[in-house]
């Protein structure tokens, strides 16, 4: 009977994102359609483990390996099942969630379950930064600096995010880019570049809101310097999805771009944070990898409600984990306290 069944694979990163995966699991053996699949549930152990665990699988034809963790642990996954016949499926569960959002799979574990038991699969593109492939995006500049300290943080979760954006951007200088298309050379002095195949970072944060997974393009976003009065607009434009429409954002879309600068330094591909040197080539491979998506998503299904909805949401969790965040400081002060009371 079982090899009637398609089998599945869910492999999870026990350290990515800010929440337990032991309740993923129980809704795994609750929900998932177990007249449909076969699964099994392996743990990675170290970084770089996903990757070969999906190759591996891959190479046994599995229906499809499900990814339990973050965009790291997506990216480790998916670059693995490109160009085979084994499907990426996605349980989202880390700090930004970009392809999981832009493909609208639901943030909540048992919604994104019933999308796996459905089955529907679409192929969908993916780019490569100098050869090192990307789903979501890839970029240079403030966002790659502010990757890189997000990754030696030790803490995960929008709010250390946020205080490495706001901390770094009061002193990060701009640099002067030179930008190659198929249609001919720019130069730019940039705040960031970044190079969308979906719309957007994570956590709703849409850098490049036009972005299209399936068009064998890659959507373009260049910020350049601006003023302190400059950011409450550029900010609610990232969360509103009209980012493209402000003033110090220039935009193109291309299907190849070398990026030059002048020096080597850090660039991000879906989030994590690599060293590269001063050329860097970007392209996007059309229809490269098969992804299980929900039945009825839409090209566009968010208005401005729920744009500003997911802003809300957003904000909610930041003050969430501030107030957390306090909490923990004010115990750990009552606790001193009474230990030099006792002296």
């Amino acid at each position: 009977m079982d090899e009637e069944k398609k089998k599945i694979s869910f492999i999870i990163n026990p350290k990515s994102g800010t929440q337990s995966k032991e309740q993923i699991l129980h809704l795994l053996d609750e929900k998932l359609d177990k007249t449909k699949y076969a699964q099994e549930v392996i743990y990675t152990e170290y970084a770089g483990h996903a990757v070969e665990i999906a190759a591996q699988k891959a190479k046994e034809n599995v229906h499809a390996v499900v990814a339990i963790g973050g965009d790291g642990t997506i990216n480790e996954i998916a670059r693995s099942l490109v160009h085979t016949k084994t499907a990426l499926g996605i349980i989202p569960c880390g700090s930004g969630n970009g392809l999981a959002r832009h493909l609208q799979i639901s943030m909540e574990p048992k919604k994104a379950i019933e999308i796996i038991n459905e089955g529907i699969i679409d192929v969908i593109d993916y780019g490569k930064i100098n050869e090192v492939p990307f789903f979501c995006t890839c970029g240079v500049g403030f966002d790659a600096f502010v990757s890189l300290k997000f990754a030696k943080a030790g803490r995960r979760g929008p709010l250390t995010y946020l205080e490495k954006t706001l901390l770094e951007s009061l002193k990060y200088q701009p640099e002067t880019y030179e930008l190659e298309t198929e249609d001919g050379t720019l130069k730019y002095k940039a705040f960031l570049i970044a190079c969308g195949n979906a719309s957007q970072y994570g956590n709703n944060a849409y850098i490049a809101p036009q972005a299209m997974l399936t068009d064998g393009l890659l959507d373009v976003t260049i910020l350049e310097p601006f003023t302190v009065l400059d950011v409450p607009s550029l900010s609610f434009q990232l969360f509103n999805k009209t980012i493209d429409q402000n003033s110090r954002i220039k935009t193109f879309r291309c299907q190849t771009l070398r990026i030059h600068r002048t020096k080597p330094g850090v660039v991000h591909f879906d989030g994590d944070p690599m060293m590269m040197g001063e050329n860097i080539d970007v392209k996007v491979i059309k229809e490269g990898l098969q992804v299980i998506i929900p039945r009825y998503a839409e090209k566009d299904s968010s208005n401005v409600l729920q744009r500003a909805q997911d802003y809300i949401n957003g904000l909610k969790q930041i003050n969430e984990e501030i107030v957390h965040k306090n909490k923990m400081i004010l115990d750990k002060s009552k606790e001193q306290i009474k230990k030099l009371t006792k002296i």
